[in-house]
């Protein structure tokens, strides 16, 4: 059996942070790259070592690491107050970022991820957790909606000369999260 651990990451887990960004993002999206310095160009503009340290060190962001038997296989952020168009609330916060490592997929990770951060938000009086998944990626969307969020918009990102389309989910927070 697997020895699972999730910790609150800290400005010291930057460059782990930062090489599983990488890996885990070529993983789910490298496919989509027509030429390869537009992803480089995104690697080095969002998630160099110095960018992932000052995020942490923001007030606003939460980051956790999950352990699978001592290895680092996947990160998340949470961004405590972040309000978005297709939603009413005033008081939301984004979960902005939930990779694992694709050979890591399919041990429960990702809930165990989602579940710390649905407690970091609710202890920070969040109404609303938002979130924006790539529409063709099926998987994500089913964990999600298996995660009791649902889909309130759509929206495109562009990267280099590439244009994503994301669903955007909500998931209302609620009090058995105590």
């Amino acid at each position: 059996m697997d020895n699972i651990k999730i910790k609150k990451a800290d400005e010291a887990d930057a460059a782990i942070i930062c090489l599983l960004a990488r890996i885990t993002f070529s993983e789910t999206f490298g496919m989509h790259f027509r030429d390869p310095l537009d992803i480089q160009e995104y690697f080095n503009k969002t998630f160099s070592v110095a960018k992932i340290r000052d995020s942490i060190k923001k007030d606003n962001n939460r980051y956790w690491l999950i352990y699978v038997n001592e290895l680092p296989v996947g990160y998340s952020k949470l961004k405590l107050f972040s309000p978005s168009d297709f939603l009413k609330e005033k008081e939301t916060c984004q979960l902005q970022k939930i990779y694992i490592l694709r050979d890591f997929l399919g041990k429960n990770l990702g809930h165990i991820m989602v579940k710390e951060m649905l407690k970091e938000a609710f202890l920070q009086a969040r109404q609303t957790m938002w979130l924006s998944v790539l529409k063709e990626n099926q998987r994500a969307v089913r964990f999600y909606k298996n995660q009791d969020f649902e889909i309130c918009g759509e929206h495109t990102f562009q990267i280099g000369k590439e244009l994503f389309d994301f669903y955007v989910m909500k998931r209302r927070l609620s009090l058995e999260l105590r």
